[in-house]
């Protein structure tokens, strides 16, 4: 058994064949799909499903690239829904400062500085944090071009809550950095791709309680379907390329896995109907 522990079903793109995707991910062996949301609607859509499907979790947060256009009181709303027995953690959250105006040909035609948006997407991620130790539950993290920033944001949570990196694309050393801070690091289909030497490299050494397996979907369809659409049935190739390179058996990586899901989010055992 396998589980794609970042996916965002409620998605437009999975919405003309919805039963068909869920049907190919269990015909894969994913028997467990955790569903991620990006804003404050996304978050009520993934409950959604996760009501409808004993399969899928939900994760409710708000997304870096979100928090301009979120309502001041977010955060509020969601901790309406964070009670709901399938929501498993909080995010993604995060910091996210890859296409900040500065980047852009144009500056002065933005709506927003750089500095109004990294300040709100600190603002976001502090209370959501908050939200998630409020809850007991973790968070699924959202970093790009803003490593040390997220540091300093997360490092007065340790011991409170635990994280996970998700779409990890960052050398071993920093992967260690996050593992002594008691948290994890997750593994997309980019490990599949010949241009990931870093990526494959971290998958390989990393220990194995320390890891988990998405898709990230529709993203990142890994080798031989990257340019198409992904979905939740892509968690075995990318866990396949993982037991490749880390020379163990697919279920070695599986089981491993699967197990640590389990702790991380909390779900129980046992096959969901």
């Amino acid at each position: 058994m396998l589980i794609d522990t970042h996916a965002h079903l409620d998605y437009p793109d999975f919405e003309p064949d919805f039963r068909d995707v869920l049907q190919r991910a269990k015909d894969a062996g994913i028997e467990r799909i955790v569903s991620i949301a990006t804003s404050l609607e996304s978050s009520r859509r993934v409950v959604e499903l996760a009501e409808r499907f004993d399969s899928i979790y939900a994760v409710i947060g708000i997304h870096p690239g979100a928090v301009m256009e979120a309502p001041d009181n977010a955060v509020e709303e969601l901790r309406q829904i964070g009670p709901h027995p399938k929501v498993v953690a909080i995010g993604e959250i995060g910091m996210d400062y890859y296409r900040l105006p500065s980047a852009s040909e144009d500056p002065s035609a933005a709506e927003f500085s750089d500095a109004e948006i990294k300040a709100r997407q600190a603002i976001f991620f502090r209370q959501q944090l908050d939200l998630a130790v409020e809850f007991g539950l973790n968070v699924v993290i959202h970093e790009r071009s803003a490593w040390e920033d997220t540091l300093e944001a997360i490092k007065p949570y340790t011991g409170k809550l635990r994280a996970v990196f998700h779409c990890f694309g960052k050398s071993i050393e920093e992967a260690r950095v996050l593992i002594e801070m008691n948290h994890l690091v997750s593994f997309t289909g980019i490990v599949t791709f010949k241009n990931a030497a870093i990526v494959q490299e971290t998958a390989k050494l990393v220990p194995g309680d320390a890891y988990m397996v998405e898709t990230d979907c529709p993203y990142l369809s890994p080798v031989p379907f990257r340019g198409k659409r992904c979905e939740p049935a892509s968690t075995r190739l990318v866990a396949e390329k993982i037991a490749e390179i880390r020379g163990e058996s697919l279920e070695k990586v599986a089981v491993q896995t699967t197990e640590n899901a389990f702790k991380f989010f909390g779900i129980r055992t046992g096959n969901p109907q």
